[in-house]
């Protein structure tokens, strides 16, 4: 008598929501549609969204006795993640986002990673993918050298341990163990929660196989919103872990403060006839000129419109993400922290 293959771990998918009318049924379709066999659920956190986004979820739920909503009382990232993980009942914690969209294969490579590596986190490839030459031209920064630095998790790269991973499937146990998500952090949560893996032993391990579809902001001023505040986070923590942190992190507030510094010295000496301080427009006539090349590049590419629109996207990109460091590594965002913290 053949012997009966053993039972497959429980998954709990959890999900913060707000105002994501555009992109959720996409995201949790994705969910259901997984090709793993074993148990799961859905737990979704929802905040209080004026765009109809949770009444399309009450109408899931209704269809779908897995799908399940909870309210998110803190109305952050970190705090809808942990209300539903505290709701959820499975082993095994798939991290997923609104404005994420995962292939079929997504949760059984990741289960059978786990198992394999006896990592406490994995985690794989961000593709952004953009349906408007607006959104394309987004898509195009996050996984180039020139827009998020053409990092791992953005272009593939060897499988093995990392500092952190995109969104992340968690063995719940550890998760419990280090204390969750801080929710005192409103973004770059995932980037602190891995640290507290490491620190106590654990691995964060990255693995090309995974690949989430991710859809980018669809305007302008909700792109410049979302890396201010990305860049206001990213600054507190560097203040707070400083060389825990990647150098990298540190390349755009330099940059833009080495532009300004270059436009305003140019200014001052074209004022005063100071020659050499005109010397100083050197900085910000160089960054142009990457400006344009890199779009030139992006329109051969993703085609004319999204190359006219890297123009902007590119420094809105940079000087939102550095100008926000800047504030956030200098605590001068008590006030406003609040309001760009989701």
């Amino acid at each position: 008598m053949a012997k009966k293959a053993p039972a497959l771990t429980g998954v709990s998918y959890v999900m913060p929501v707000l105002n994501e009318v555009e992109h959720i049924e996409a995201a949790v379709d994705s969910l259901t549609a997984q090709d793993y066999e074993g148990p799961f659920e859905i737990v979704l956190a929802l905040g209080p969204s004026i765009d109809g986004t949770n009444a399309i979820i009450d109408e899931m739920a209704r269809l779908d006795s897995r799908i399940r909503h909870i309210p998110n009382e803190l109305g952050s990232t970190p705090g809808g993640l942990n209300a539903a993980i505290r709701a959820s009942t499975h082993p095994i914690i798939v991290r997923v986002d609104a404005h994420s969209v995962l292939p079929t294969n997504y949760t059984r490579i990741a289960v059978e990673t786990l198992e394999r590596t006896g990592a406490d986190n994995v985690g794989g490839i961000m593709k952004a993918e953009g349906r408007t030459p607006f959104e394309r031209a987004v898509a195009h920064a996050y996984g180039s050298p020139e827009g998020l630095g053409g990092t791992q998790h953005h272009t593939g790269g060897k499988e093995g341990p990392a500092e952190t991973a995109y969104l992340g499937v968690f063995q719940r146990d550890r998760l419990t163990e280090v204390g969750l998500f801080d929710e005192d952090i409103k973004r770059g949560q995932d980037w602190e929660l891995n640290r507290r893996l490491r620190a106590t032993g654990g691995t964060v391990w990255f693995t090309p196989k995974l690949q989430v579809v991710y859809r980018p902001r669809s305007s302008l001023r909700k792109l410049i919103r979302q890396f201010v505040a990305t860049g206001i986070w990213r600054g507190e923590l560097a203040r707070r872990f400083g060389t825990a942190n990647s150098l990298r992190y540190f390349v755009p507030p330099i940059a833009v403060l080495g532009i300004v510094a270059g436009l305003l010295l140019g200014i001052i000496g074209s004022a005063t006839s100071a020659t050499w301080l005109s010397l100083a427009y050197i900085a910000p006539a160089t960054y142009t000129l990457f400006v344009i090349v890199a779009s030139s590049i992006t329109a051969a590419k993703e085609g004319l419109r999204s190359g006219v629109w890297y123009l902007v996207v590119l420094p809105c990109i940079h000087f939102g993400w550095g100008t926000g460091f800047i504030l956030g590594f200098l605590t001068l965002t008590k006030n406003i922290t609040a309001q760009t913290g989701r």
